[in-house]
C-alpha cells in the first residue's frame, strides 16, 4: 500500500489566508452575531411563533461551514465565480504573523462556538432555573385596545379571573393582584417587575372588545432573560370567552412543564350580561374606598339578578362589606352580610376559597366560633394555596389566639404572594410589634410608605413601631401625617402623647376621638388603648366591653399586642378572651403569663 503524501500545515494555513477563508469566517461570525440579535428583539415584536428562533438559529449554524467551503474553493474574480488555484509557492511570513494568522483562527472558532452555545443553551439553562427554583408567575393586568378605551373594567377581570385559576394550580407560586396590578399604566421593564414581585414568569397581553366580539392577545414571558415562552391570540364572540380563560390557563401550564391535575368544572354564569355586571363589581371592589365598595355592591346584586346560581357574584358581596366592615360600617351591620353572601356562594359552588376565607371570618368574628372560622381557613388555603387572603386571615387568626409566632409566619406567607400589597406589608408592621421584632416592624413600615407613601389604615403601623421602640418624637411625627391623611383624630398619637407625659394632649386627642364616635362608627377598642396609656383601668375596659358588645375586629389582637400589656394580669382581660371563644390560659401562657 502506497504511503500517502505527509500534509505541510504551513501551505494549508497558508492556503486559508489566500482564499479568503479566515476573513470569511470573521465576517460570517460577526453578521451572524447581529442578525440574532435582531431577529431576538424584531421576532417577539411580531409575535412570530417560538420555532421561528429555533430554525432562524439552526440555518444560520449551518450556513457556516458551507461558507468556508465556498471560500475555499471560489474566488470572485472580474470574470465571476472560478475555481480557486492552487499556489505552488508564496512568500514566506514572519512568525510574527503566522502567530496572528493562528489567533484570528481561534479567536474566530471560539467566537462562534460561544455564540451558538450560548443560543442553544439558553433555553435549557432556563428550564433548569425553572425546575430548581419554585414555578412563580404574575398576572398583569391586559391592556385595553378598544377604540372607546372603556374597558378597563373588562380587561382587569379577565386578567384576575385567569390568575385566579393559575393559583389553584398545584406547584405554581402565583403573585396576587393586588401586587400584579400595581405596575398598572408603568411603563417597567420585565427584569423590574420580577425582581420586585419575585417571580420568574409574566403574562401580559391586551384585549378588544368591539360589540359581542373579544379579541385577546396573551403572552407568557420568562422575565429574567426577556424570552418569550408562549404567546396566542383568541378571537371569540363573548360568550366564548370562559373557554378563552381556560385555554390561557392550560397553556401556560403547559409551557411551564407543569403537571395539572384533573379540576372539576368551573360554574361559568349562564348569561354573559351577568359575567358583564360581575366584573364591573370587581372592578370597583379592588377600589377600596366606600363609594366604589357600596357601587360594588350594586352591581354584584345586578348580576345575580341576571344570574341568581352566578357563585362569583356571591362571594364578591361576601367581599364588598367585609371590606366595609369596621372602617365604615359598624361590624354587626356588616359582618352577618358576609356571612350570608359566603354561605349562598358555598351552596352553589364549595370549591371557591375566597368564600370560605369570608366566611371564617364571620364565624369567629359574629358566632365567636374559632375552631370553626379556622376550619373554614384552612379549608381556603387546602383549595388555594396561593391566597394571600387566607394566609393574612390565618395570621390574624393566630394572633387573636395570642399566638404570635404562627401570626408572623401566616403574614410573611401572605407577603411572599402579595410582596407589594401595603394592607399586608402594613399588618406585617403589626404582626412584629406584637411579637416584638420591632426591627422588623420597622423595616416593614418602611416598605409600606415605599409602596404607597399615602397608605393608612385606622393608623401608621410604622409610628406604633417606632413608639414601642422608644423613638416617640418620630411616632409624634408620623401619626401626625396619619391624622391629615385619614381626617380622623389618631388613637395612637394620644397614646404616644400619654408616654412622653404629655397628658394634655392625649386627652385632647381622646375627646376628639370619643366626639367622633357619636356621629360614625369608631372601634372602641381604639378608645379603651388610650385609657389603658393613661392608667385609667376602669374606663379601658368600659370600652373593651363596649368593642365586645360591637364585635369590633381589632380589639381581637389585645392578646398579643403591647398595648394592652398593662391590662393582661387583670382576671377580667381573660373572662374578656374567654367570652371572645379565645383561650385565656393558652393566649397568656405565650404571652408568659400564668
Amino acid at each position: 500500500m502506497a504511503a500517502r503524501q505527509a500534509v505541510n500545515p504551513k501551505k494549508f494555513f497558508t492556503e486559508l489566508k489566500r482564499r479568503n477563508v479566515y476573513k470569511v469566517a470573521i465576517a460570517y461570525a460577526v453578521v451572524a452575531w447581529l442578525l440574532m440579535q435582531a431577529a431576538s428583539i424584531l421576532f417577539p415584536t411580531f409575535e412570530a411563533p417560538p420555532w421561528t428562533m429555533k430554525v432562524f438559529v439552526a440555518v444560520t449554524a449551518l450556513g457556516f461551514p458551507i461558507a468556508l467551503i465556498i471560500a475555499w474553493a471560489f474566488e470572485l474574480t472580474p470574470e465571476g465565480l472560478k475555481r480557486t488555484k492552487i499556489a505552488d509557492e508564496l512568500p514566506k511570513k514572519s512568525a510574527r504573523s503566522r502567530a496572528w494568522i493562528y489567533v484570528v483562527v481561534i479567536a474566530g472558532v471560539i467566537s462562534v462556538s460561544l455564540f451558538f452555545l450560548g443560543r442553544y443553551t439558553a433555553t435549557s439553562k432556563q428550564s433548569v432555573s425553572v425546575e430548581l427554583s419554585a414555578k412563580s408567575i404574575a398576572v398583569l393586568p391586559f391592556v385595553d385596545l378598544s377604540q372607546a378605551k372603556d374597558q378597563e373594567y373588562f380587561c382587569d377581570g379577565i386578567s384576575e379571573e385567569i390568575l385566579d385559576a393559575l393559583a389553584k394550580v398545584e406547584g405554581l407560586r402565583v403573585v396576587a393582584r393586588t401586587s400584579s396590578f400595581s405596575f398598572k399604566g408603568k411603563n417597567a421593564d420585565m427584569s423590574e417587575i420580577a425582581q420586585k414581585l419575585n417571580v420568574q414568569n409574566v403574562l401580559e397581553g391586551s384585549l378588544r372588545r368591539e360589540g359581542n366580539r373579544i379579541r385577546i392577545t396573551a403572552q407568557l414571558i420568562n422575565a429574567r432573560n426577556g424570552f418569550h415562552i408562549w404567546s396566542d391570540t383568541f378571537e371569540r364572540e363573548l360568550q366564548g370567552v370562559f373557554a378563552v380563560q381556560d385555554e390561557i390557563t392550560r397553556s401556560i401550564v403547559d409551557a411551564l412543564k407543569i403537571k395539572l391535575a384533573v379540576a372539576p368544572p368551573v360554574r361559568t354564569p349562564e348569561s354573559t350580561e351577568a359575567y358583564d355586571l360581575y366584573l364591573k363589581g370587581l372592578y370597583y371592589s379592588n377600589k377600596s374606598d366606600e363609594e366604589n365598595l357600596r357601587k360594588s355592591l350594586i352591581l354584584f346584586q345586578q348580576a345575580l339578578d341576571k344570574d341568581p346560581n352566578f357563585a362569583r357574584a356571591w362571594t364578591g358581596i361576601a367581599k364588598a362589606w367585609e371590606q366595609l366592615a369596621d372602617a365604615y360600617v359598624r361590624p354587626l351591620e356588616a359582618y352577618p352580610k358576609v356571612k350570608e353572601a359566603a354561605w349562598k356562594a358555598l351552596a352553589l359552588d364549595d370549591m371557591d376559597a375566597e368564600a370560605h376565607c369570608y366566611l371564617g371570618e364571620a364565624k369567629f368574628l359574629i358566632d365567636r366560633d374559632v375552631a370553626g372560622g379556622e376550619t373554614e381557613i384552612k379549608r381556603a388555603l387546602q383549595l388555594d394555596r396561593n391566597s394571600a387572603t387566607a394566609h393574612f386571615s390565618m395570621s390574624w387568626l393566630k394572633l387573636d389566639q395570642g399566638d404570635c409566632d404562627e401570626g408572623v409566619k401566616q403574614i410573611q406567607e401572605a407577603e411572599k404572594l402579595d410582596p407589594l400589597s401595603p394592607m399586608i406589608i402594613s399588618s406585617a408592621a403589626e404582626r412584629y410589634v406584637a411579637a416584638d421584632p420591632l426591627d422588623d416592624a420597622i423595616s416593614a413600615g418602611k416598605r409600606v410608605l415605599q409602596v404607597d407613601p399615602n397608605y393608612i389604615y385606622f393608623d401608621s403601623a410604622l409610628a406604633d413601631a417606632y413608639r414601642e421602640k422608644g423613638d416617640l418624637q418620630e411616632a409624634v411625627a408620623l401619626y401626625e401625617k396619619a391624622q391629615t391623611v385619614t381626617h380622623s383624630p389618631s388613637a395612637g398619637l394620644a397614646i404616644t402623647y400619654a408616654k412622653m407625659g404629655r397628658l394634655e394632649d392625649a386627652r385632647r386627642v381622646l375627646n376628639q376621638r370619643i366626639e367622633k364616635s357619636r356621629q360614625q362608627y369608631v372601634a372602641a377598642d381604639s378608645i379603651a388603648a388610650v385609657y389603658v396609656a393613661l392608667g385609667d383601668k376602669e374606663e379601658a375596659f368600659r370600652w373593651l366591653e363596649r368593642a365586645f358588645d360591637e364585635h369590633s375586629a381589632p380589639m381581637y389582637d389585645m392578646a398579643c399586642h403591647p398595648k394592652f400589656r398593662a391590662l393582661r394580669s387583670d382576671p377580667r382581660f381573660a373572662d374578656l378572651l374567654r367570652r371572645m371563644g379565645v383561650d385565656p390560659a393558652k393566649a397568656l401562657a405565650r404571652q408568659g403569663i400564668q
